[in-house]
């Protein structure tokens, strides 16, 4: 008989390898910054914001905080490196305004992760109280994150179009909080729990919205790049990638 344990690790496997797809979205965006030698009008926020959740969760990953999180930890990991990239990327291309700007809230996230990792650390003697601590403020950073989809759905209502919204995103989005869902459910781990479901939640509600609307929207209008955890803010705000 297979163990919950071992389904849980194949579904964490399985969302380990959608969540890097997701935080690969933002590439053809930084493919184009590279070409043009210039940022233009992108912003660095949502990588700003992708590096904090992520990093936050690779602390919950870690085995002094929460253990048995190894699946959490490697995607989590490998998104931090990946977002590390995109702003390196950023800071080359983007002028001194936009530069000093970077840093000072890149320095402002260093500064508040020294101090949630020393006062967790010294100050929470168990693992429980740990995982409290830090997962509560995954949850909050996390629910942020996935209010960026509200936007684009607003959107798609008022101009009765799915223009901007693409259906392969919203639709691996999905996949991608179920998986995640799953996985917090076998063993169940609230802080997982919530914004992945938030996010499967949201995702439907975009399925739903597109396939209500798609077929009051113009044929042959331009393709917009949507990504999910990382949205280009010059087109358009993306869903939020769980973990």
């Amino acid at each position: 008989m297979v163990s919950p344990d071992a389904i849980r690790d194949v579904v964490g496997i399985i969302g380990n390898f959608i969540s890097f797809g997701l935080f690969l979205s933002p590439v053809p965006t930084f493919a184009k910054i590279l070409r043009r030698r210039d940022v233009e009008e992108y912003a660095p926020d949502p990588y700003l914001a992708t590096f904090l959740n992520c990093a936050l969760w690779v602390f919950y990953g870690l085995p002094a905080v929460h253990p048995n999180s190894i699946l959490v930890l490697t995607i989590n990991g490998a998104g931090l490196a990946i977002e590390v990239a995109y702003l390196t990327v950023y800071f080359g291309y983007a002028p001194r305004a936009k530069r000093q700007r970077l840093l000072a809230v890149l320095a402002g996230e260093l500064v508040f992760l020294a101090a949630v990792a020393a006062g967790v650390l010294l100050g929470a003697q168990t693992h429980e109280k740990r995982s409290l601590i830090v997962g509560s403020l995954c949850v909050f950073f996390g629910t942020l994150m996935y209010a960026a989809p509200l936007t684009i759905m607003r959107q798609v209502m008022e101009t009765k179009s799915v223009e901007y919204m693409p259906l392969t995103l919203s639709l691996v989005s999905f996949l991608n909080g179920i998986c995640w869902t799953t996985y917090a459910l076998i063993r169940f781990d609230i802080f997982i729990t919530i914004p992945n479901g938030m996010g499967t939640l949201l995702s439907a509600a975009q399925l739903i919205l597109y396939f209500w609307y798609y077929e009051s929207t113009p044929k042959g209008g331009k393709s917009v790049e949507l990504p999910v955890t990382v949205s280009d803010t010059k087109d358009a705000a993306g869903a939020g990638a769980g973990l």
